[in-house]
């Protein structure tokens, strides 16, 4: 998953963080408005409260979209990612945040992030793009194993394999080949993959996590919000 994602960073990091945009927009304020517009819609959504003496992990940080959101409401960030493009870009895009720590991950899980040592956990658009559910199930033990107790979780992934076909992106791999558009939209590890809830539940209570809410069950953006007992 590495490279793929160095590559994309390379090509279009802001693409590859929010495809919503315009391919090859580039950098603007809107770009970072919609990360403050994600933050805020976990919380409204979700009921996910943060403190300004909170600790929390931005699980597939990307370029910091919502690390540079999260930076102006809690103590510390400790914003992971897999791709060491995307943080190269990360740092270079936020030289202000003295309260974040930039942390290359394995994709696998939030090493070297240690046990019961943060009080939140976020991840948006991230696991929806992960190319086994059993990944993304790991992810979330792994929150529970960082987490303190009473600590909470948000994050969204999806629960739509419909959403992860191929032939959904026929027409932009013709546009790829005419380099008319983003490439790699065809890699499993942009396509991703659906999770059952019932394994979500499932994940969560084998590290301690209770599931208090979930909202677009169904969808390719299922919310989940979870607290460490």
């Amino acid at each position: 998953m590495e490279d793929f994602w160095d590559a994309r960073a390379r090509e279009d990091a802001f693409w590859f963080v929010d495809n919503r945009r315009t391919y090859g927009a580039g950098d603007d304020p809107a770009f970072w408005e919609a990360g403050e517009r994600a933050v805020e819609g976990l919380r409204a959504e979700l009921g996910w409260q943060l403190s300004p003496n909170d600790v929390v992990v931005d699980v597939g940080c990307g370029v910091g979209r919502l690390t540079r959101a999260l930076s102006n409401r809690v103590a510390r960030v400790i914003a992971l990612d897999v791709s060491s493009e995307m943080l190269a870009r990360a740092r270079r895009l936020n030289p202000d945040l003295a309260n974040v720590e930039w942390l290359h991950g394995d994709g696998r899980s939030l090493n070297p992030v240690a046990d019961g040592s943060v009080d939140g956990c976020i991840s948006h658009v991230v696991f929806r793009h992960l190319p086994s559910p059993s990944i993304t199930l790991g992810y979330i033990r792994e929150m529970g194993r960082v987490l303190r107790p009473g600590g909470r979780a948000a994050f969204d992934l999806s629960t739509d394999p419909l959403v992860h076909k191929r032939d959904r992106y026929k027409r932009r791999r013709l546009a790829t080949a005419l380099r008319l558009g983003p490439r790699g939209t065809a890699n499993e590890a942009w396509l991703g993959s659906a999770v059952d809830l019932a394994d979500v539940h499932a994940a969560a209570a084998d590290c301690g996590l209770r599931v208090e809410r979930t909202l677009g069950e169904g969808s390719d953006l299922c919310l989940v919000l979870a607290q460490r007992r």
